[in-house]
């Protein structure tokens, strides 16, 4: 069934999505509707949804947003440890250090799409992702312990290949739960992760780099690796207690709180999504997912994103080129963040609110192309700093609507989904390997280069942006003029062949159409 969603000011627009039924519907509904849930009327589900909806969010959302903020303090300290001496004290040259934090993410690459498939056909989030924690924290904590560029370069690469686990199995973990017009938001909560760790990684480096600096006779840096490092090993062991696993396999709820989330998601798409492990085909997932050609048009648009948003790998490097003392540059990269933490929040909030995506995604771009044109063309205290400051939420904002808009594009199987989100986020990634080459200490304070191809990266993303509402537009006209013809008769027997073709198998019999 069509729907026009309304947007903020109470039009509608031209997004279409599939609306489930009620009792006071005519509306097709998905076969299978567990028994009790046929007995509530509409004010009775809707309450018992929002019940189990709170429910999940205190357990999932909370956990996965500090395990983040942890995950990106533990990859990104390194640029704050080189401000503390890193790069003296194992006596650097030339561009070892870039080295140091690209090898990272070969490690990073090389783990995502394995570790996705694993996690769905183990469908024990749990106790994998919180694993891959601890084993993370280990390694961050044991990288204050290296005395050489080798040994740097070995903790880098491991610690890239175990945290490679988390951010991919959590956006598959949140598609498991939310359904589409819930799913950005919380996305953007997730991610809101990484930007506050951005903020509170100048913070704690300031507080220990002007503290902590010989304490023990161990240098500031080292202490940095420490105390972060130990801070996640803590958080890893108490989220094994909190973090749910998928709606099926959840210890924590009751037999109809895991029926009502499954079918919620059922609803939502048209049908079912994991059942348990012995029905995930992870190879035939990987090969739905790689085949078709809307992966790749996400992949394009989110590559500009990432390439661009390097930035903030150097962000304390870049922001020393304001000619401000160590500790004070450190405590300069916090409101950005904080900054850029608000814009990505309001952003994926409207988006979901309007059903709207196209253009939550292309806007925010331009402001970030204006902000590295700005960047370039001054090195003038004022000017530059509101760039960084408006640097952050341009970069990030329409990328956090682009990683729910995977789940919502290539929703089932849920074998797929996740070798979608995995093989997105690891190609996307690979930017990360060359970035940074980009941000020599020669190239400061303006970084011409880098800011040049940030630029190129963010028109890019506009353009892919662009290319998706063209083509999942086309997609919905198809689908609306095959409605009710026989293609609609065997939609069971045609599953399989509409999964090739990029739709999500039996839910296009459902009345199932893509968000724009």
């Amino acid at each position: 069934m069509l729907a026009k969603m309304p947007d903020a000011k109470g039009t509608s627009s031209d997004h279409v999505e599939y609306t489930p039924s009620t009792k006071d519907d005519p509306r097709p509904m998905v076969e299978g509707m567990p028994a009790f849930l046929r007995s509530l009327t509409p004010e009775e589900r809707q309450h018992m949804e929002k019940k189990l909806v709170r429910k999940v969010d205190l357990r999932l959302l909370i956990m996965m947003v500090v395990m983040y903020i942890l995950n990106y303090l533990d990859r990104n300290n390194i640029a704050s440890a080189k401000l503390a001496g890193l790069q003296q004290d194992l006596n650097l040259r030339g561009d070892q250090y870039q080295t140091s934090v690209s090898i990272l993410f070969v490690g990073y690459l090389l783990m995502q799409v394995p570790s996705n498939m694993i996690l769905n056909k183990l469908g024990k989030p749990s106790i994998y992702l919180p694993t891959c924690m601890l084993a993370w924290g280990i390694i961050s904590s044991a990288t204050a312990a290296t005395q050489n560029y080798g040994g740097l370069l070995a903790c880098r690469f491991i610690l890239g290949f175990v945290e490679a686990a988390y951010f991919p199995g959590c956006l598959y973990l949140l598609s498991a739960w939310y359904t589409r017009k819930e799913l950005v938001k919380r996305t953007a909560l997730l991610y809101s992760g990484s930007l506050l760790s951005g903020a509170f990684s100048g913070l704690i480096a300031a507080g220990i780099t002007s503290g902590l600096d010989g304490a023990r006779g161990i240098a500031a840096w080292r202490w940095l690796f420490i105390i972060e490092g130990t801070i996640t090993i803590f958080v890893a062991i108490v989220s094994i207690f909190i973090i749910p696993d998928l709606p099926r396999t959840t210890t924590w709820l009751t037999d109809e709180e895991k029926e009502l989330a499954a079918w919620r998601l059922a609803e939502d798409i048209g049908e079912d999504d994991w059942v348990d492990s012995q029905h995930q085909s992870m190879f035939h997932g990987a090969k739905l997912a790689f085949m078709d050609y809307k992966a790749w048009l996400l992949l394009g648009a989110i590559y500009g994103c990432t390439a661009s948003g390097a930035v903030t790998t150097f962000f304390p490097i870049v922001m020393s080129g304001l000619g401000k003392d160590k500790v004070t540059t450190l405590l300069l990269t916090t409101p950005p963040y904080l900054i850029g933490t608000i814009v990505v929040l309001i952003n994926a909030w409207h988006a979901d609110k309007t059903g709207e995506r196209y253009l939550h995604i292309a806007l925010p771009p331009i402001i970030a192309i204006a902000s590295f044109v700005i960047a370039l063309s001054t090195t003038k205290f004022a000017p530059r700093y509101v760039a960084m400051c408006l640097m952050i939420g341009g970069i990030y904002a329409g990328y956090v609507v682009l990683l729910g808009y995977i789940s919502n594009v290539l929703p089932r199987p849920a074998t797929k989904r996740a070798a979608a989100l995995a093989l997105i986020n690891c190609l996307s990634n690979v930017c990360q390997i060359y970035t940074p080459y980009l941000y020599p200490d020669s190239a400061g304070p303006r970084y011409t280069t880098a800011f040049s191809v940030n630029i190129a990266m963010s028109a890019m993303t506009i353009c892919f942006a662009t290319i998706i509402r063209i083509v999942l537009g086309r997609l919905n006209k198809q689908l609306d003029q095959e409605e009710g013809t026989n293609i609609y008769a065997d939609g069971l027997e045609h599953a399989e062949e509409n999964e090739e073709h990029g739709l999500p198998g039996q839910a296009v019999t459902q009345g199932f159409r893509f968000l724009l």
